[in-house]
């Protein structure tokens, strides 16, 4: 219903809703972007830890609460519940910082098939080149508080660069 895809290396499906055909000041890069986002609990369901140039709005609409993970460059370590039960902390818009790790996976629960369907805004828009994934063992060892997490948020046999093409 929604034309997802599979989102290569990262996880989940997705599908770009809007592509600003303006271009960022001083550059060839378009001005923004948006994509709706589907993470589930299959077991390859999740979006890996990676990271990315510039700052990611997520906007939460539909399912199971989401965990995200995010490993600050500071050295702090943060868990998020993206979520409709903002009286118990969740939240339905976030905003990842700039060159923060970010992974996240539906949490775990009762019932079947449980997803999230979310989506994000990044300014200036996404280019594949920007995608960096995470190294487990790597990203263990600087954040040992979060090491069981992080490796479960990894896919150890993907490239850490997007394919330059993205299925439309």
């Amino acid at each position: 219903m929604l034309g997802l895809a599979p989102l290569p290396v990262e996880g989940g499906l997705y599908r770009e809703t809007w592509r600003s055909h303006r271009h960022w000041p001083g550059n060839d890069r378009t001005a923004g972007t948006a994509i709706f986002a589907l993470i589930t609990d299959a077991p390859d369901g999740f979006s890996a830890l990676h990271r990315l140039p510039t700052d990611e709005v997520y906007h939460y609409y539909l399912g199971d609460p989401l965990e995200m993970l995010l490993l600050h460059p500071d050295g702090r370590a943060e868990r998020v519940v993206l979520g409709h039960d903002v009286l118990a902390g969740q939240h339905v818009q976030y905003t990842v910082p700039a060159r923060t790790w970010m992974g996240s996976r539906v949490l775990p629960g009762e019932g079947d098939d449980r997803y999230a369907l979310v989506g994000t805004t990044m300014a200036p828009g996404f280019a594949p080149e920007d995608y960096e994934g995470g190294d487990a063992d790597e990203l263990a060892a600087r954040y040992p508080g979060e090491a069981e997490l992080i490796r479960r948020l990894v896919r150890p046999d993907e490239p850490v660069r997007m394919p330059d093409e993205l299925t439309p």
